[in-house]
């Protein structure tokens, strides 16, 4: 961050490094999620790109969207105080400037951009942000993502129903100007200036629809570089597009008039509809990222992801009560075969929850997997000795369990190798797999109607903390509902007492990991990656590892 007065810097500083250093360009050649602008060609008079997603979206509602494929959505119709931009840091957007924090770290004072505007031509102003903020944060949103504002001063209170959202630390000194007070110094705000929920949302538009607010793309407005369209239903709509906001303050920047967005949820068919010319961006996974990695137009993705079984603890009669089952469990996965064998785009084996380059030690430069160590890795000797004894100790030869996940191809896949190691790894254990459409799986995982589930994390932002606080005791995102004293406190401590000290902070989030993979609190995979062919005529494409991971606000077509 390059705020005026900015904490624990030395931490945050070797995590933007490093971030900058692992995700994928828009052509094979172009490094490290910068603009590729470089390739030959003459830019193209239709200026028309068309991508394939392997799933629908589940909401476009800026306070309830929780996925990758929405988040990027969001992230090209709508603008935040800041913009993630090519070299993978925060910049000015919906501001004029970087913010001005105060020297304990808590206070920002924001001057926003007097000619930002709203697709119907109304002014962004700070109520704008105002009310965005106080509704992600009201309990009646019911917004899962409301515990990413409780840096801000009265949030976690306020989503707790215990004080009203007009409290919440957020301010309109003026139509241009924001003064937010945080609870607590947080290193990585910066971030979270730049991230979907942090976004302006009108007031007007959100009481003119009510609950169909969002349903439809014509029940919104939009601030960003495209406005949302044809988009006719959450969770079940399987086309829709971004067109160029002619209304969006930096318009002269935007080259694409036009994006269209496919759900095609197999590679071969979206392997035919590249070479027919019928799409430019797909994903690719198994056999066909293989046989494609030569392709000059193949690029690997890596994502700030973590892929990982949770297993469903709510009941205490649950069997996944029991350590040795849980143990058993993950020491029977090959995760070096489920990366390399199965899924083949990229994607390497966890050493841990947290993944590879998300952070480095603020004091050795050591990377955060490194460091922790691992308890993670294939021993059929071991998940034999944990399946007897938690045989015995259940008093069960047999046990039944049902593997719930998204019905995308590459999925599909790993869930089938899933059931095959389980089973004979571990003889007497029944896996039977429940591929469902991704947004029947996100609602039988927040609901706990599940046994196991196949899903997985990509960082809203550059830090441990964004894995490691999902398992706490009291976090929504924490399906299976892990719960350990001890874990909790490292990570408030991590949040509050140590939040100033980087060194210290940095021990609570390595204890927390050590901990969490010890116990298997979760059964991490593979670090994600997403294999594409990209069409040579598509320049200008950025990825981010963490948040929102593709951004067409740069991209254009050539000859």
């Amino acid at each position: 961050m390059k705020t005026k007065k900015m904490l624990s810097i030395g931490l945050l500083s070797t995590v933007v490094l490093t971030l900058a250093a692992c995700g994928g360009g828009a052509g094979k050649d172009d490094s490290k999620g910068k603009d590729a602008s470089k390739g030959e060609g003459k830019v193209s008079a239709k200026q028309e790109f068309s991508v394939n997603v392997t799933q629908e979206m589940p909401s476009a509602d800026l306070s309830l969207n929780t996925d990758v494929i929405g988040s990027v959505a969001l992230n090209n119709v709508y603008e935040g105080v800041y913009r993630i931009g090519k070299e993978q840091t925060p910049e000015p957007a919906g501001a004029t400037e970087k913010a001005e924090v105060s020297e304990d770290g808590l206070t920002y004072k924001i001057k926003l951009r007097e000619d930002a505007k709203w697709s119907d031509g109304k002014p962004v102003t700070a109520k704008d942000y105002v009310f965005g903020w106080q509704r992600t944060v009201d309990p009646k949103t019911q917004s899962e993502y409301a515990y990413l504002h409780e840096p801000v001063k009265n949030a976690a209170e306020i989503t707790a129903g215990k004080k009203d959202k007009s409290e919440l630390g957020i301010k309109a000194v003026s139509d241009y100007e924001l003064e937010v007070t945080l609870e607590k110094a947080t290193p990585y705000f910066d971030y979270l200036l730049a991230f979907t929920t942090y976004m302006p949302q009108r007031e007007d538009i959100v009481e003119k629809y009510g609950k169909e607010y969002t349903t439809t793309s014509e029940k919104a407005v939009y601030n960003g570089p495209f406005k949302l369209a044809d988009f006719d239903g959450p969770g079940t709509d399987t086309e829709w597009s971004y067109v160029k906001n002619d209304q969006y303050w930096d318009k002269e920047t935007v080259k694409l008039d036009k994006i269209n967005v496919s759900v095609v949820k197999e590679a071969s068919t979206s392997l035919n509809l590249f070479e027919s010319g019928k799409a430019e961006d797909i994903i690719l996974t198994g056999e066909l990222a293989q046989q494609k990695s030569d392709d000059p137009q193949f690029v690997s993705e890596m994502k700030a992801s973590s892929r990982y079984i949770e297993l469903n603890q709510r009941d205490d009669k649950s069997e996944f009560k029991n350590e040795d089952l849980r143990k058993a469990i993950s020491y029977a996965i090959d995760r070096e075969a489920l990366a390399n064998q199965i899924l083949a785009d990229g994607s390497v084996a966890s050493k841990g929850l947290v993944p590879k380059d998300v952070a480095k030690d603020p004091k050795g430069g050591k990377d955060f997997t490194e460091e922790a160590g691992s308890e993670l890795g294939y021993d059929s000797k071991k998940a034999k000795e944990h399946w007897e004894k938690a045989k015995k100790d259940l008093g069960k030869e047999t046990i039944k369990v049902d593997l719930l996940a998204s019905d995308t191809d590459s999925s599909k896949k790993a869930i089938e190798f899933l059931k095959g190691s389980l089973e004979e790894e571990l003889p007497g254990l029944k896996v039977n797999l429940s591929p469902v459409p991704f947004s029947v799986r996100l609602d039988r995982s927040n609901k706990g109607d599940f046994s196991m589930v196949y899903g997985g994390w990509i960082a809203d932002y550059p830090d441990p903390s964004s894995f490691l606080d999902l398992f706490t005791g009291d976090n929504s995102y924490n399906r299976g509902r892990y719960s350990n004293p001890e874990y909790d406190k490292l990570i408030k401590e991590a949040s509050t007492t140590n939040v100033n000290d980087p060194e210290k902070r940095w021990e609570d989030m390595i204890n927390a990991e050590k901990l969490i993979t010890k116990e298997v609190g979760v059964v991490p995979l593979i670090q994600e990656a997403e294999a594409h062919l990209r069409s040579d005529k598509v320049k200008g494409v950025v990825s981010h590892p963490s948040g929102a991971m593709f951004d067409y606000k740069w991209a254009y077509k050539v000859d």
